[in-house]
Formats: C-alpha cells, structure tokens, sequence
C-alpha cells in the first residue's frame, strides 16, 4: 500500500468521525480569519491566518522584491490546493485508490485594464482554469464519481464559480487620533 493509500485509510476515519460530530450537533459554522499587513520599506504583506504566516509580495516590475507569490497567485494555489483536497476527502469517502493527486490552476491577469481602450477588461483574475492529474487503478466510472463529488463540494472552486456578496468596511484612523489613543 502507497503512502498516499496510508493516508486515505486516516482521511476516511477523519471524515467518518466529523460527519458523526455533524449529526450529533457537535460541528456547525466554523467563523475563519486573515489578516493581512503591509511591511516596512519593501510593502511585503504578511498574511497571517491562525498560527500560520504567508509572505506575499509583488514581482521588482510593480515595485516589488518577489519575496513571495501576490495575492492573484495565493488564489491560484488555494484553487489549486482545494481542488487536491476534496480529491482526497472523496476519494477516501468512496474508498477510490489513489497512488496521486495533483492540480494546477491557471489563469490571466491584464495589466493595461480599466485603462483607456481597456475599461471592459477585467481588473480581477480571469480565465482561470485546472487541470487535476490522478493516478489511480480505480475504474473511470469510479474516478467519474469522484470527479462529480469534488466539483459539487469543493469549497474554493464552488466560491470562484458563483458571483457572491463580499461586505467591507473601512476603519480610518489619523496619526494624531492613534496616539491619542495609546497615551
């Protein structure tokens, strides 16, 4: 048995566990964060999400020193790595072998839009597509049903696919109104 298989026979035990949890009202909305802060003379943003930290920083052509991905390419890799994880969540689910589960996400950002000439090109990331990659010995009817299952309940590709209210809001402080605050 593959490594990969070791690690599906503890995914279905996992999934096993929290559907029961689900069921018996232990397990319900879950609030997450991120925040994100600008750094010092580089404009490094750090992201920090629970005990975990990301650099993100912009390429030297937009002012930065390519310390790490920027955030249409975090994006990506959330795709990316969203779309691998509900393989494996379904996978173990189905008891589908796999030996691999990889995937890449793709997609086109346009510098010049919103610009004259430019104002109908999106400013956000577009044609964003992926491609997974499975090895598996399993039958294609049975990596078919997996395929349907991880693009029913992929959370990331489901969020990409639907337009979906974002609510902000803005805090504005002034030096002055800071320090007064800290004396």
């Amino acid at each position: 048995m593959s490594d990969l298989q070791d690690y599906l026979v503890q995914k279905r035990e996992a999934l096993l566990e929290r559907r029961a949890a689900v069921a018996a009202g232990g397990l319900g909305v879950t609030p997450f964060t991120a925040q994100a802060r600008a750094e010092g003379r580089s404009g490094v943003r750090r992201i920090r999400i629970r005990d975990h930290q990301i650099v993100s920083d912009s390429p030297p052509s937009f002012a930065g020193y390519d310390l790490g991905p920027g955030s249409p390419e975090i994006l990506l890799g959330s795709l990316a790595s969203c779309l691998t994880h509900t393989w494996l969540i379904h996978a173990a689910d189905q008891r589908l072998p796999l030996e691999s589960v990889e995937a890449e996400a793709r997609g086109r950002l346009d510098a010049r839009a919103g610009t004259p000439g430019f104002e109908d090109v999106p400013v956000h990331p577009h044609e964003i597509s992926f491609t997974v990659r499975v090895l598996s010995s399993a039958s294609p009817e049975a990596v078919a049903a997996v395929e349907a299952a991880v693009r029913k309940f992929c959370p990331i590709l489901n969020l990409l696919g639907r337009a979906v209210e974002i609510r902000g809001e803005l805090i504005h402080e002034t030096p002055d109104s800071v320090r007064s605050d800290v004396a």
